[in-house]
């Protein structure tokens, strides 16, 4: 009730003279019945609260629903149509407008800032099938690694062509020279290099027994992020955002090697741009502030998992991985398991299936490496079946500036 009604009513009491409540409305610019009830509260002397009746809404069913969704970052649309299928009878409108509601408040909630302690972690993440065209309209499908200091922001990001438990090794290994050490904790979220999701229940994440080995042997503790908190790897979340940067360069490159080239210079960029959170350059807080805490790095990391002999399964494309590339192999292998050695001058692959020798490979930085033989019996079996080995070979020898640029 507005003061000023309260206090005009006053002198009607007061001088006891019977209010006209019209008057008094048109007086102060409300309804007489306002004005009769501050009448009434003077008079008595008691001033009562007003009761306001909240009219149900067609939302409250569903309010739980709506901010559990929310918090796996499920957009308003998506969750209208979720309730919709639940019974909610309510339009979009109304539940674009809660969760806009609910966005906002929690933007304003204070948030927590962390201060991250030198050499003590190191945060590690995929930016997954990215996609650009290069000048003549050819798409490239590449995923990027990332691996970045929360401490001095530091970051190591490389292309590579696929995600294997290899791949990551060697970017691991690459990333750890690239920063000058290794970090006490690396934090993972659930991906399959790393976890092995058989026998992790939920919330307990179990590391498959390759990847714990290389971890300890590396000198590092591994830890599994919990699923939908991107929040407790914020610093490599945002850096994965921050690689939508090379999309201004979609139809601006000649080739792979040009892309690979992009990648690493936005990699110097970042690190030698100042940066928001630190307002220092990240090579410079690495530097003098991180580096003497970071662990050394072990000699020969990667000898027990590359240059020993490699135990792999050959997958339905009938290739094997190695490194960051891939090997064919006769199709009859598909599905069988193979050993892989090193030549002792460490320039080829040997591939061994129950003792014997089914194929040399030269190791090149190709993402695909066929055997001609294997490259005819692979079209035959799949893209090309039925045609003839003539045919296959013509095929090949048609596109054989694509498969070279491969």
């Amino acid at each position: 009730m507005r003061h000023d009604i309260r206090e005009g009513v006053k002198l009607y009491v007061n001088n006891e003279i019977k209010p006209n409540f019209t008057a008094i409305g048109k007086q102060f610019g409300v309804d007489y019945r306002t004005a009769k009830r501050a009448y009434k509260e003077a008079l008595d002397g008691v001033i009562k609260p007003v009761v306001k009746h909240k009219k149900p809404s067609l939302l409250d069913d569903y309010r739980g629903t709506i901010q559990g969704k929310l918090e796996l970052n499920c957009s308003a649309k998506a969750i209208y149509k979720f309730i919709q299928k639940r019974g909610f009878q309510g339009k979009y409108t109304i539940v674009r407008e809660y969760c806009a509601s609910v966005r906002k408040e929690r933007t304003r909630k204070a948030t927590i800032r962390v201060e991250h302690t030198p050499g003590l972690s190191a945060q590690v993440d995929w930016k997954e099938e990215m996609t650009l065209y290069d000048k003549d309209g050819k798409p490239y499908h590449f995923n990027i690694f990332l691996h970045v200091l929360p401490f001095s922001k530091l970051k190591y990001i490389t292309l590579v062509f696929e995600r294997s438990q290899d791949t990551l090794f060697q970017c691991l290994n690459d990333a750890f020279e690239a920063t000058g050490g290794v970090p006490t904790e690396v934090w993972f979220d659930n991906m399959k290099q790393v976890v092995d999701h058989s026998k992790s229940s939920f919330g307990k994440a179990v590391f498959n027994e390759r990847f714990r080995q290389f971890s300890h042997d590396a000198g590092y503790k591994p830890i599994a992020c919990r699923v939908f908190r991107p929040q407790t790897k914020g610093v490599v979340e945002s850096l994965a955002r921050t690689m939508e940067r090379l999309r201004p360069y979609n139809y601006e490159f000649s080739d792979g090697v040009e892309l690979i080239h992009l990648v690493d210079d936005l990699c110097e960029d970042l690190n030698f741009e100042v940066s928001q959170a630190t307002e220092q350059v990240p090579v410079e807080k690495l530097e003098y502030e991180e580096k003497e805490y970071l662990h050394e790095l072990p000699a020969n990391l990667l000898n027990p998992f590359f240059e020993e002999d490699i135990t792999r399964i050959f997958s339905k494309e009938s290739m094997v991985n190695f490194r960051k590339c891939k090997y064919s192999v006769d199709p009859r292998h598909i599905g069988r398991t193979v050993d892989i050695e090193l030549t002792d001058d460490e320039q080829r692959i040997q591939i061994y299936y129950n003792g014997e020798l089914i194929r040399l490979h030269n190791i090149t930085t190709n993402q695909f490496n066929y055997e001609e033989q294997d490259h005819i019996r692979i079209l035959g079996s799949d893209l090309l079946k039925g045609q003839s080995e003539q045919d296959i070979q013509a095929y090949i020898s048609e596109h054989l500036h694509e498969y070279d640029q491969v």
